[in-house]
């Protein structure tokens, strides 16, 4: 079973896209095995485009997904089965909105700004590389509902809120 990472940006949650976008990638049939909203901070922003850090938009693009230009959240999604990545990736489009299909998510909900920087809705991981390692950066191990990669037993000491 193939497991692929989706980001629903700043952008499509301040334009009230969720809906849309989910319905559009249930067409894949595959299964959401995790999900939640994060508030994304600059080490996870900065780690997830880790291979863009040496681009000059870098900066803007950082400061986008961590939601500096619209809200500061994000939707992040784990879908898993059959061909997880290639689905998704199809749907979603390509990544310069204005080379994506315009029955595509990035074609129909994207755009680029006066800076240059691509505000295409969502995220979708590359490969089965990039899968690994984003889905590991966004979600532990307990917060996915499928077997997915090898995980270890950890004690760990952790300071958390609790309700009130």
């Amino acid at each position: 079973m193939e497991m692929t990472l989706v980001i629903i940006k700043p952008d499509g949650l301040k334009k009230s896209l969720t809906g849309n976008i989910l319905t559009r990638l249930s067409e894949t049939k595959l299964e959401i095995v995790g999900a939640k909203v994060v508030r994304v901070s600059k080490e996870l922003a900065s780690e997830h485009y880790r291979a863009l850090k040496d681009k000059p938009f870098f900066a803007d693009l950082v400061k986008y997904i961590m939601g500096e230009y619209h809200t500061k959240r994000v939707f992040a999604l784990v879908y898993a089965g059959k061909d997880a990545i290639k689905k998704v990736r199809e749907i979603c489009g390509a990544t310069n909105p204005e080379e994506a299909d315009s029955v595509s998510i990035r074609g129909a909900y994207g755009r680029i700004t006066t800076k240059g920087v691509y505000e295409n809705v969502i995220h979708a991981s590359a490969n089965t590389e990039d899968a690994e390692r984003e889905i590991k950066l966004w979600f532990s191990p307990e917060e996915i509902v499928a077997e997915a990669y090898p995980a270890v037993e950890a004690e760990e000491k952790v300071r958390r809120q609790k309700w009130a």
